[in-house]
């Protein structure tokens, strides 16, 4: 195959993906393959331009959802962060510096907090998502691979690392964490992974520190009781046991994409993804149990609604509801109907709100 189609089929894997995440097929991405030099600039003007402010951002699909005190904050589609304070009943937008699409959300208290997405994006706000600045973007995140490419002993990860260099900004960041206000990961695809340990003001490339020779997609990362947990393609399973200095591969049980990975406050860990499979642990990754969710869809979001009782959510907005820690599940059917969901958040003590999409949605707790 020559280095053109292999490049292509490359992205268009990537574009497979974001869909399965619930997410879009990504415009930058695609683009990027099949017109370098018009996608450059088509790039440098997204990641320069603010998202657009329109009324119609209100109905942008969004891919997820966090609260943040007694804030929402939703992130989706062209930079759009929409913010609720009423518990998902009305929406406002979020000023924004870039119009990729952002994928994921974090805050780490009801201030301060990073969302990630396409193109590389890692944005930073410290208003409780009101504003953002730009943390880092594929650009720059090629630029710190090729530079730090030199400085590995082993030749096979020398060649990785230079060929995601050459690659460019194209890689959307799938998923990121934080353990406190310093200390940060970030994961995407074709393993690219990213850390801080100085609230975002640097990133750094920490690929190499994982072992994922193959370069499986990484979708999801969580901090959970002092460990660190990568989840990805093709049953990947990574834990750190040194804060992301290092990573070891842990045994799985399930040789399809894990999308994401719950960690409960008892320590659990619940890893969810394709056709509806989902583990659980008990011991930090050292053993897996499979859970009988009766999903035949993907699940594509969880959260932990109080001490005890988690959410997964499918892609067609079902719900699973575990009251004793993730042992058991009760299905429970979209009260609005069918949904494409991507992102789930506990909204008051009587509502949950679904990012898909279509929008936002407010779902009563059963």
């Amino acid at each position: 195959m020559k280095a053109a189609s292999i490049q292509a089929h490359r992205r268009r894997v990537v574009s497979l993906c974001l869909v399965a995440l619930g997410g879009l097929a990504a415009a930058q991405t695609t683009a990027a393959a099949d017109a370098p030099a018009a996608a450059g600039s088509a790039v440098q003007k997204v990641l320069s331009e603010p998202a657009l402010q329109s009324p119609k951002a209100l109905g942008a699909a969004t891919l997820a959802v966090a609260r943040v005190g007694k804030r929402l904050v939703a992130v989706g589609e062209r930079g759009t962060v929409l913010l609720s304070d009423d518990a998902g009943e009305h929406w406002q937008q979020a000023s924004v510096p870039v119009r990729v699409t952002l994928t994921s959300v974090r805050f780490v208290n009801e201030r301060t907090g990073w969302a990630a997405g396409h193109l590389g994006v890692i944005l930073r706000s410290d208003d409780a998502g009101q504003t953002w600045v730009k943390q880092l973007d594929g650009q720059q995140a090629a630029a710190a691979v090729a530079a730090t490419a030199k400085e590995l002993s082993d030749e096979k990860a020398q060649r990785n690392a230079q060929r995601f260099a050459e690659e460019g900004p194209d890689k959307p960041f799938f998923d990121l964490d934080f353990a406190d206000a310093q200390n940060g990961f970030a994961v995407g695809a074709y393993n690219m992974a990213f850390a801080t340990r100085d609230g975002g003001k640097t990133w750094q490339p920490a690929l190499q520190r994982l072992p994922n020779p193959k370069s499986l997609h990484l979708y999801g990362v969580r901090y959970v009781a002092g460990k660190l947990y990568v989840v990805g393609e093709q049953g990947l399973l990574l834990r750190s046991d040194d804060a992301g200095a290092s990573f070891t591969a842990l045994a799985s049980p399930y040789k399809g994409s894990f999308f994401g990975l719950l960690g409960a406050r008892s320590g659990s860990l619940i890893a969810y993804g394709l056709r509806g499979n989902a583990v659980r642990s008990t011991d930090q990754g050292e053993h897996w149990d499979k859970l009988e969710t009766g999903l035949p869809m993907s699940i594509s979001a969880a959260t932990e609604l109080n001490a005890g009782t988690l959410a997964l959510l499918s892609q067609t907005g079902e719900l699973l509801l575990s009251r004793d820690d993730g042992i058991s599940f009760n299905r429970v059917a979209p009260s609005g109907g069918p949904l494409p969901a991507s992102g789930l958040a506990l909204a008051d003590e009587r509502h949950l709100v679904y990012a898909s999409l279509r929008g936002l949605r407010r779902q009563a707790l059963p």
